[in-house]
């Protein structure tokens, strides 16, 4: 049997959620087991799930702003699985998924696969494709466990829509767990008003081509005429240009968007491999021999100052005209 965990922030499920989700119907059907999918938090509208084919659905009535300690979430899960003798479980590869899920391979003896890009290519063995080496590269994982934990890098699989065709099954349980945290939450800080990097299916990104921090507001622009979330290089968030938040890359946050531009970004190997998975890459720089060029789908050689201000009027007009 299959056990999905469904993640949700701000009391509304994740896109990657979504996927997840998807995954778990498509594995379900794969294989012939049946699937559960397990949400934790309150007000939570769970009709959504259904039309990701989730029929059976049990909901643990915990509010996150009462706990951050994501151990505790790992209990919960682990619990859960254990008492009702789930083999596989299907999380997405999120910051949270990454910090729950080794404490539930621990609890659950489960063998981990992180950062899956597909369905397992073979049942008995049972084969799986996940990334490797900083995204650079793919390998194809034999698992002889038969208790799985399968974590999915966001966009990779996608979303499907699937309809479930029976009425749908939920159930609402208290923890049946004795855990005391060790964490005391002193301030919560959130960019609520931000689309979320690993969600975001449009990102726009800049570097120290911009020469300065004042020069940010055409990039906020661009990203607000396309709906896309801002990002940055990390020599930009180093000096302060803009928050951590925004850095991506091998030491910051990884994406795998529809679309990343790149803006007065040259390309460094640390930067690539935190963007290498997205779908396509549009890479805008004054110097033609920019490594980040070979990496791009398209790429404009210019001055980012004379091209940005265009693109916005272009999309603009777009968007008027339709």
């Amino acid at each position: 049997m299959i056990l999905v965990y469904a993640e949700s922030n701000n009391k509304k499920f994740k896109k990657s959620s979504y996927e997840a989700i998807s995954y778990g119907k498509k594995l379900s059907e794969l294989i012939n087991s049946d699937f559960t999918v397990i949400t934790i938090g309150k007000n939570l509208d769970h009709s959504i799930l259904k039309e990701y084919g989730a029929n059976d659905i049990v909901h643990i009535p915990i509010d996150p702003k009462d706990n951050y300690d994501d151990e505790f979430y790992s209990n919960i899960i682990s619990d859960y699985f254990n008492k009702k003798n789930f083999d596989i479980i299907i999380v997405s590869n999120t910051n949270h998924g990454k910090s729950i899920t080794p404490s539930i391979s621990l609890t659950t003896n489960c063998s981990l696969i992180t950062n899956v890009v597909e369905l397992p290519s073979s049942i008995e063995p049972f084969i799986i494709k996940k990334k490797v080496f900083s995204n650079k590269a793919y390998a194809n994982y034999e698992i002889s466990n038969k208790k799985k934990i399968i974590s999915i890098s966001p966009n990779s699989f996608g979303i499907k829509e699937i309809k479930s065709n029976s009425n749908t099954e939920f159930k609402e349980l208290s923890p049946d767990i004795d855990y005391t945290s060790k964490l005391n939450s002193i301030s919560i800080n959130k960019n609520s008003d931000k689309i979320s990097l690993p969600e975001a299916d449009l990102v726009v990104s800049a570097g120290r081509g911009l020469k300065g921090p004042e020069n940010w507001k055409m990039i906020e622009e661009l990203s607000q005429v396309l709906g896309a979330a801002t990002a940055c290089s990390k020599p930009v968030s180093d000096i302060g240009w803009r928050p951590h938040s925004e850095h991506v890359g091998q030491t910051g946050i990884s994406i795998n968007p529809e679309l990343y531009i790149a803006i007065g970004i040259s390309g460094a190997i640390q930067h690539l491999a935190g963007v290498s998975s997205s779908k396509n890459i549009v890479v805008i720089n004054t110097d033609k021999d920019a490594p980040f060029f070979k990496a791009a789908d398209y790429g404009i050689v210019g001055d980012a100052f004379d091209v940005i201000p265009k693109l916005i009027s272009e999309i603009k007009k777009f968007k008027s005209d339709n």
